[in-house]
């Protein structure tokens, strides 16, 4: 029984995360209304099952790494909260990466839904 209540911890502490993350953090509530948004025009305009994969596929890509570029930032501001050029590299790399997802996701997003209008 201790193995289930471990894994079901587990299950409470991400859940936690997410919520607070959701609530903190202005860029993952912008990300996150996108991805709605999306959804609801899936919906709307009947996508393909596979149309469907890749939606929910770069959803899932942008809001996770926006969770992790959070928990860098918190983490190196933690360390050190005075201008380090080093913690901006990281910062700025972190960064990027939510910005090369969120790129790659709009240019799906226009593939799947040019042919609707």
């Amino acid at each position: 029984m201790t193995f289930i209540k471990k894994r079901i911890s587990a299950f409470n502490s991400a859940f936690n995360g997410l919520f607070n993350a959701l609530k903190n953090e202005t860029h993952l509530k912008i990300h996150f209304v996108a991805c709605i948004i999306v959804l609801i025009a899936g919906f709307y305009f009947k996508i393909s099952i596979n149309d469907w994969l890749w939606i929910i596929l770069c959803c899932a890509l942008v809001v996770s790494a926006e969770l992790v570029n959070s928990a860098i930032e918190n983490v190196c501001d933690l360390i050190d909260k005075n201008y380090n050029p080093k913690i901006k590299y990281i910062k700025d790399v972190s960064a990027a990466s939510v910005l090369v997802l969120s790129l790659f996701s709009l240019i799906v997003a226009f593939l799947i839904f040019k042919k609707h209008f």
